[in-house]
């Protein structure tokens, strides 16, 4: 099949044309996002493969579907910016890539939470400048602390597998049990985790029901102080919330890996330019904020995985045998 790869970075094709290499794929590297203007790249390809950050809006569809696209071939787990009503109306198959490393994002989760304590990525910049006091890096044990998991997928899982070895109590919130949680931690409604939790971390898909479900309300339900964690999707939290609660104090620390707006900002080299975008500037204001670009995911181990998988994805396409469970319908976004 002949692939139009949109937002291709170099990373990306590396991985891709290992995975590919004794395929009969023909992968074209875009470095363009698929936007409206874009979509006439992919003429003459059966299939596009996209990222999180490529907005595959009905139009979008739509223009896929008039110069004969069948395939989207996500290189991801997340699905929440393809309209998979709209894909499915034009018979246009959505295929993801459900599972890679969640190790990764677990890991970079605790990452983010020891980093946000223990403030070593202010130690280290004062050590370089030759500045070895010790003065407001003053941190807290994690033994002992209730860290609350919302979403307890395979990610979720891990990471509270991983916190539970630092001595903390787990509590746990999602639709459905994950049977893996059995003795590490405990299920209790949203609001309970809210109020007893001193660290939340999020591990939740993006879906109606999750839309900024940290904002004003659920941030005053929350410990004073709180700390926030977010590996998952940058439109769980409501940003001019989260601000608010920093000002206030209410949220002490917040680290996060994706962002609300970050489809313009993120994957990007922006260090000569002049960022519009206020309200990231002013999360970057914080002392207690810690903020990285998306790279939760980014291991060697997961890249290799994800390139393998929509390799495959591309090749069950092709040949009819789709996985069930890489196949995105409909009936994930009601």
């Amino acid at each position: 099949m002949k692939v139009a790869v949109y937002n291709t970075k170099p990373y990306d094709k590396e991985y891709l044309e290992k995975a590919a290499a004794g395929t009969n794929h023909e992968l074209v590297f875009l470095e363009s996002p698929l936007k409206e203007r874009s979509v006439k790249l992919a003429e003459g390809c059966d299939a596009v493969c996209v990222f999180v950050n490529d907005n595959l809006n009905d139009k979008i569809i739509e223009s896929l579907h008039c110069i004969g696209v069948k395939l989207i071939a996500l290189r991801c787990a997340g699905f929440n910016n393809v309209d998979i009503v709209a894909a499915y109306q034009k018979n246009i198959k959505v295929l993801r890539v459900p599972a890679y490393s969640p190790h990764a994002v677990a890991e970079h989760a605790i990452a983010l939470i020891l980093t946000l304590n223990r403030k070593t990525h202010k130690a280290y910049n004062r050590v370089r400048e030759g500045n070895f006091s010790l003065d407001r890096l003053i941190g807290f044990d994690l033994n002992g602390k209730t860290v609350g998991v919302i979403g307890t997928g395979k990610i979720g899982a891990v990471f509270a597998q991983l916190i539970k070895g630092f001595g903390c109590n787990i509590l746990a919130y999602d639709k459905f049990e994950n049977k893996e949680l059995a003795g590490i931690g405990q299920y209790v409604p949203m609001d309970t985790l809210f109020n007893q939790s001193d660290i939340i971390s999020l591990h939740c898909p993006l879906t109606p029901d999750t839309h900024n479900l940290v904002n004003a309300e659920s941030i005053a339900k929350m410990k004073k102080g709180v700390m926030i964690i977010n590996t998952s999707r940058g439109k769980l939290i409501d940003t001019e919330s989260a601000i608010n609660g920093l000002k206030t104090g209410q949220i002490g620390y917040l680290g996060i890996d994706v962002y609300e707006q970050e489809e313009s900002i993120f994957f990007k080299d922006l260090s000569e330019s002049i960022i519009a975008d206020d309200k990231i500037m002013r999360l970057m204001t914080f002392p207690n904020v810690l903020i990285t670009a998306h790279q939760a995911f980014f291991t060697d181990n997961a890249m290799v995985q994800i390139a393998n998988t929509t390799l495959q994805n591309i090749t069950d396409f092709e040949t009819g045998n789709i996985k069930h469970s890489n196949e995105v319908t409909p009936e994930m976004v009601k």
